[in-house]
């Protein structure tokens, strides 16, 4: 929570850090990275594609452990919960900072950070990882290589700047922490991070 109230601070403070930001941006937006590529990774943190995979993860959850636990129900409400907190974190912090977006987005609007798609993707991601799988090393990495793969096509598509996205990170963090302490005291087949 700390790093995330130091970005924030940064950006909405026009801080060192955000002008930082903003070069570090512009050198990935400009670099050679395939941007068809790039775009499937940012896409990747749409709802429309991380809340299915979280959809499909409940209906594996309760296949797996819904006859071997008092109350079924709670690790996959507390995902849908975890997953409803994000728009709900996210847009009043959009609207309040409005920071804007790179140079390809700023005619759209203001109100990048924290990033949306990183934070439905991290949460959506991390949430599926929390239901179906009990620590596993190989599969903690495989989560966290694919949110830098969203955040870095989320920049390279001058979607987000840097820092819009580790705040969303930050953010996530905090809200998975909070579903995997639900998890862990509720219920027992919901495992720890």
């Amino acid at each position: 929570m700390l790093l995330f109230a130091l970005t924030a601070w940064q950006v909405a403070a026009h801080g060192p850090l955000r002008t930082l930001d903003e070069r570090l941006g512009r050198a990935v937006a400009g670099s050679a990275f395939p941007r068809p590529l790039a775009g499937f990774l940012a896409d990747l943190g749409n709802a429309t594609v991380a809340v299915p995979v979280l959809a499909v993860a409940v209906l594996v959850w309760f296949l797996r452990f819904g006859r071997s636990t008092a109350r079924p129900w709670l690790p996959p409400l507390a995902a849908a919960l975890a997953m409803a907190a994000v728009p709900a974190l996210v847009v009043p912090l959009k609207t309040w900072i409005a920071r804007p977006g790179p140079p390809p987005m700023a005619a759209v609007h203001e109100g990048f950070f924290p990033s949306g798609h990183a934070a439905t993707a991290a949460v959506a991601y991390g949430a599926a990882v929390l239901l179906l799988f009990r620590g596993s090393r190989w599969v903690v990495a495989m989560y966290a290589l694919l949110n830098a793969a969203v955040g870095a096509g989320l920049v390279r598509c001058g979607y987000h700047w840097p820092l819009d996205v580790v705040g969303a990170w930050c953010l996530s963090g905090v809200v998975l922490w909070a579903l995997a302490l639900s998890c862990r005291t509720r219920a027992r087949p919901c495992p720890s991070p």
